[in-house]
């Protein structure tokens, strides 16, 4: 089964950017779709991206679209989520997760069982 670690978390000034990366190892990365989601202090994880096996497909939150970019790189075992244009209210822990394929859909927490322990992304106004 697959192991993913994020990094690339921290403090950044509302405006700024930052680029989170996640590992994966122990599987076939190339077989996995793969989704970040975050969490707010107290709430539910919710959808943030999500990319399919190819890269041909990706998916974003409405919260997001057009500030974030989900990629990845199968060669290296990688996913990245480049986060521009921060607002305070981006501020959480940040997670990768994979699964093989999307039954109900890219956003449903539900559908990935593998997890990352996070990532916590600051953004101070």
């Amino acid at each position: 089964q697959v192991q993913l670690v994020e990094s690339g978390g921290g403090l950044v000034q509302a405006g700024g950017s930052l680029r989170l990366s996640c590992a994966a190892s122990g599987g076939t990365f190339s077989l996995y779709v793969m989704g970040w989601f975050r969490q707010f202090p107290g709430l539910e994880r919710e959808f943030v991206a999500a990319i399919s096996r190819s890269t041909s497909s990706t998916y974003y939150a409405d919260s997001v679209k057009g500030r974030f970019t989900i990629s990845r790189d199968n060669a290296k075992n990688t996913v990245a989520l480049q986060m521009n244009s921060l607002k305070p209210e981006d501020a959480a822990v940040y997670y990768c997760a994979a699964t093989w394929h999307w039954r109900a859909g890219p956003a449903a927490q539900s559908e990935y069982p593998y997890w990352g322990q996070g990532t916590q992304v600051t953004v101070s106004s």
